[in-house]
């Protein structure tokens, strides 16, 4: 599956209107931003999530779906057609990351 490619320019979300921000392990640019792969770090905040009134926030992104075909110094990169889930402290999963716009030049698989 083709999709846009993630750079650090994206705007991701976890499903709770938490911000993501990427943290680049190695800068590499291409469509006028950092491409984004599976080896940099994913940080959330202002996550609100609270199931029963005790605050579990999103805290980090984990990608189980990157794309098979580019990588960037052996990581594979990311892009709209990624998968990825927004973990809590404890490591629970508690949805996919949204991805709310990234750059239309180029498309990776």
């Amino acid at each position: 599956m083709a999709g846009q490619t993630l750079t650090a320019a994206a705007t991701l979300m976890c499903p709770h209107a938490g911000t993501v921000t990427a943290v680049p392990a190695s800068p590499r640019v291409s469509a006028g931003a950092t491409v984004l792969t599976m080896a940099d770090s994913f940080l959330i905040a202002g996550c609100t999530f609270a199931p029963g009134g005790a605050a579990s926030p999103c805290l980090t992104v984990q990608w189980v779906v990157a794309d098979s075909a580019v990588k960037v110094k052996g990581s594979a990169t990311l892009s709209t057609s990624s998968t990825g889930l927004c973990l809590s402290g404890a490591s629970a999963p508690q949805g996919s990351v949204i991805i709310a716009s990234t750059q239309a030049r180029v498309s990776t698989r």
